[in-house]
Parts: structure tokens; C-alpha cells; sequence
């Protein structure tokens, strides 16, 4: 059974932002994030980055309270690549919702 996760904690949100990008979109993709870079708007922390090696895929984990400002930031890159944003909680946050 899944329990209310009613606590005094942080409101905010972890997210899990995964991309592909497409080999046809690699090299512009490469040169705008080489030379923009844009960084998250404030109230949007990004945690880290990750890259598969030899491949154009990855994820990046932010957090914060704020998802449309998330969705606008992540909006620059939908012409060249494919992403998916995940909502994303930890073990001990799984272990209270099942009741340990």
C-alpha cells in the first residue's frame, strides 16, 4: 500500500532530464552547447551531468520547485534534441511511501 508522503520537508522536486540526440543533430547540438551553454534560471538547481560515453545520450538531475521554469529551460535544446523529464525521488523517500 502507498502512504501519503505528508511531511515537513523542502517542496521541492527532483528531476531527471534524459536526452538523445539524433546523430543527423549532433554536431549543431555540440557547437550551441560548446558555445551558449545556457544555465538553469534561478529557483532551478542543477545537481550534475551525465554522458554516456560514444553515444549523444544522457541525463541530468535538477531540483526545484518551479517545473514550468524546468520545462522553459530544457525547451531551448527541442529543435535538436529528444528529452524526456522524469520527476524522481530517493530511497528513503520510497521506503516511507511503503510504509517503512
Amino acid at each position: 500500500m502507498i502512504k501519503n508522503l505528508n511531511r515537513e520537508r523542502e517542496k521541492t522536486v527532483k528531476y531527471m532530464v534524459v536526452w538523445s540526440i539524433d546523430e543527423n543533430n549532433f554536431k549543431e547540438t555540440i557547437e550551441r552547447w560548446a558555445t551558449d551553454n545556457p544555465q538553469p534560471p534561478a529557483g532551478v538547481t542543477m545537481i550534475g551531468r551525465w554522458h554516456e560515453m560514444g553515444t549523444g545520450d544522457g541525463f541530468a538531475l535538477f531540483e526545484t520547485d518551479d517545473p514550468t521554469s524546468l520545462a522553459s529551460y530544457i525547451m531551448v535544446w527541442a529543435d535538436l534534441v529528444d528529452q524526456q523529464i522524469v520527476p524522481v525521488i530517493e530511497d528513503d523517500d520510497v521506503k516511507r511511501a511503503l510504509g517503512g
